[in-house]
């Protein structure tokens, strides 16, 4: 597996969302060795809730092979999951998860509530968490210490 190759490109789209003052989280998924689909989280660009890099991803990857199943997808992103996009995940049916840092206020993978293996749910995710975290971390450090 090429995972920290793939959470590196979630980091280059992290970086873009931080010189937009965006909160700096990105997102790739991939099909096989290749990468579908990119973005970053653009809330406050789109003035819309609901533009978290991993919906934007979603979109893009479900566009780019013509279905809203992305089973055999895997979803690279550098923060924990939000319950928004966990459920996102589930719904598209995303095969794996790769994360970086743990979201202990929101994350529903892991920190707070398990959405994505959750046993009432028809659909289980696989998730690789910690992958380039101390990195995914260190962004979100570096913009939440300039707004101070």
């Amino acid at each position: 597996m090429k995972h920290r190759e793939y959470m590196q490109q979630a980091l280059v789209e992290a970086e873009k969302a931080f010189a937009k003052d965006e909160v700096p989280i990105g997102a790739v998924i991939t099909y096989g060795d290749k990468i579908i689909a990119r973005a970053h989280n653009l809330k406050e660009s789109k003035k819309n809730p609901v533009a978290h890099a991993e919906i934007l991803a979603i979109q893009e990857a479900a566009a780019a092979i013509g279905s809203w199943r992305l089973t055999g997808c895997s979803l690279y992103v550098t923060l924990e999951p939000c319950p928004m996009c966990t459920g996102a995940m589930v719904q598209a049916r995303i095969s794996r998860l790769i994360y970086g840092a743990a979201d202990p206020k929101a994350g529903a993978v892991d920190s707070v509530i398990n959405l994505a293996n959750h046993p009432r749910l028809n659909h289980q995710i696989e998730v690789i968490a910690g992958v380039m975290e101390e990195e995914s971390r260190d962004i979100l450090k570096r913009f939440f210490a300039k707004l101070r």
